[in-house]
């Protein structure tokens, strides 16, 4: 299959996926924006008033705890709807039996991996964008460094993604899919510094934090847009791409041995 023909097909999953999210937004984007604006009222406006400044800016501008969550709020919703994209997209295509034609289609595996992690990356990107729109109702955004927004963005979306897209191919039934995020994900997004500064907290906690990878994450995109971080920057980075290169390569190898995917 040559090049075009690769492109081609890339270019069908993805706008499979794009009409998909579109389509059931009831159930893809307007979820995410209920719960992010409840977050904002409750933590930002309610317990967030009683905090007053946490941090500041590199220019000296206090930080109040809102404007501390915000970034996290919305990588939070970033990781929770890129991880769920995939994992019902992908499993919904494994329920159906059509992936199996995408398999013994010409169209090689990593076409099909990158197909189902872009619109994983564009549902993140949708939810991202809502998420601050609705952040400028109750704070204001800096945005100091675009490019580490950005690339952090796309770097923990592709992650997550890709952490979902396992779920999907181990997955039997459709409650597998709800057990990782329920016990594994929502925990670690919690204690991964969204709702509060790591280097507060006592031994050991402290140093327990940084075994989770979406502290990095976290504190990489708050970076970006407060340019305060609980974890050097070259090392969010390291981590990240560490994750996209083990977790890329390990899906390659599931999906080259069929596993998870012919009955």
């Amino acid at each position: 299959m040559n090049a075009e023909r690769t492109l081609v097909a890339l270019g069908t999953i993805v706008r499979r996926e794009v009409m998909r999210i579109l389509r059931i937004w009831t159930q893809t984007l307007l979820p995410p924006a209920i719960t992010m604006t409840l977050y904002f009222v409750i933590f930002g406006q309610l317990i967030g008033s009683r905090i007053g400044t946490i941090s500041h800016t590199p220019d000296g501008a206090a930080i109040s705890y809102i404007e501390y969550i915000a970034p996290g709020l919305v990588m939070m919703a970033v990781i929770q709807n890129a991880y769920g994209n995939i994992t019902s997209s992908f499993f919904g295509a494994k329920f159906q039996r059509f992936v199996e034609e995408m398999l013994v289609s010409p169209m090689p595996n990593w076409s099909i991996l990158a197909g189902y992690i872009s619109g994983a990356v564009l549902r993140g990107f949708m939810v991202g964008v809502i998420v601050l729109g609705i952040s400028l109702f109750f704070t204001k955004i800096h945005l100091y460094h675009p490019l580490v927004t950005l690339s952090t963005f796309v770097l923990a979306a592709t992650i997550f993604g890709l952490l979902g897209f396992v779920n999907a191919i181990f997955a039997r039934k459709f409650d597998d899919i709800a057990i990782i995020p329920t016990f594994v994900l929502t925990p670690l997004t919690y204690l991964g510094g969204v709702f509060y500064n790591v280097a507060q907290l006592p031994s050991p906690w402290k140093e327990l934090s940084h075994l989770n990878p979406i502290l990095y994450m976290v504190s990489a995109f708050r970076y970006g847009l407060l340019g305060v971080s609980d974890i050097v920057l070259g090392w969010a980075y390291a981590v990240m791409l560490l994750f996209v290169i083990v977790l890329g390569a390990f899906c390659l190898a599931l999906m080259n041995r069929g596993v998870g995917l012919r009955s």
